[in-house]
C-alpha cells in the first residue's frame, strides 16, 4: 500500500493566521505544491485564491496530483447562492475536487430542510461539471448523535437524487480543522467520530480531516475504512515522523 495515495495534503492558512506576509504566504504555498508534486499525494488542498497557482504549477509538471479547494470555508453558514458561486469560480481556476462545509448550525437548530436543499445542488452542480465533491460535516461541533445524523442526512440525499455509479465521488468529512474547542477537545477527525460517520455513510467514502499526525494514526484510519485523509502533515506521515498542530 502506498499511504500517499489516501493523503490530501493540505495547507489553508491566510497569511494572517500564518503569521506572515501575502508574499512570504504564496512562496510558502508555492513550496507546498511542490512537494506534494515530488511526492506524488494524492491531492493539494488550498485556499481558493490559490488554486490558479497550484493548477498551473501541477501541469506544467506533467503531475496526476489532483487540486482541491473549499468551500463556504470554515463556517458553512452562507447562503446557497453563494456556495454555488465559490464552487464556480473554483471550477473556473482549475480546481479538481471541491470540499464544501455543509450548514451544520442549521442541522443542529433543526433545519434539516435547508441542509439537505444544499447538499442535492452542490453536489449537482459538481456532477455536471464532473468534479468530486466532499461535505464537511465539522463533527467537533456535533453530538454523537447529529455526527450520525448528519452523515445520514447527506447519503439519503445523495441516494435519491443520484446513480449508484457515482456515490464514489461524493464524500463525507470529518472536519476544517479551524474549529474552536474548549478544554483542549480534538477539533478534527478521532477513531469515535469516524466509526459514527463509517456506520451511517452507506456506500458513500469518508475523509478524515484534522489530527491525523502520524503514520501510526493514519494507517489507524484507513484500516477503520476512510479511502482520503486531510493532514497538514503528509510529509511527516511519508516519513514516518512526528508532527505538531492540530491539522
Amino acid at each position: 500500500m502506498d499511504i500517499r495515495e489516501y493523503l490530501d495534503a493540505t495547507y489553508l492558512k491566510t497569511a494572517e493566521e500564518a503569521g506572515l506576509t501575502d508574499a512570504q504566504n504564496r512562496k510558502l504555498v508555492h513550496d507546498f505544491v511542490l512537494e506534494a508534486i515530488h511526492e506524488n499525494y494524492k491531492l493539494v488542498m488550498l485556499r481558493p485564491d490559490v488554486i490558479s497557482l497550484a493548477r498551473y504549477m501541477v501541469d506544467k509538471a506533467g503531475s496526476g496530483v489532483l487540486v482541491g479547494t473549499v468551500i463556504d470555508f470554515p463556517g458553512g453558514s452562507t447562503s446557497l447562492k453563494f456556495k454555488l458561486y465559490e464552487a464556480r469560480q473554483a471550477i473556473e481556476e482549475g480546481a479538481d475536487e471541491l470540499d464544501f462545509v455543509v450548514n451544520y448550525n442549521a442541522y443542529i437548530q433543526g433545519l434539516a430542510g435547508v441542509v439537505a436543499h444544499e447538499v442535492k445542488k452542490c453536489t449537482a452542480f459538481c456532477f455536471k461539471h464532473n468534479r468530486v465533491v466532499k461535505w464537511i460535516i465539522e463533527v467537533a461541533a456535533l453530538t454523537d448523535d447529529q455526527i450520525a445524523g448528519l452523515t445520514a442526512l447527506i447519503r439519503d440525499v445523495i441516494v435519491a437524487n443520484f446513480n449508484a455509479e457515482d456515490y464514489h465521488k461524493v464524500f463525507i468529512k470529518s472536519s476544517t480543522g479551524f474549529y474552536k474547542t474548549e478544554n483542549g477537545k480534538p477539533n478534527g477527525a478521532t477513531p469515535a467520530a469516524v466509526k459514527i460517520m463509517l456506520a451511517n455513510a452507506g456506500t458513500l467514502p469518508v475523509k478524515a480531516a484534522g489530527g491525523v499526525k502520524n503514520y501510526i494514526e493514519a494507517l489507524e484510519m484507513i484500516s477503520l475504512g476512510v479511502k482520503r485523509i486531510g493532514t497538514s502533515s503528509a510529509r511527516q506521515i511519508v516519513n514516518g515522523t512526528e508532527a505538531s498542530g492540530n491539522y
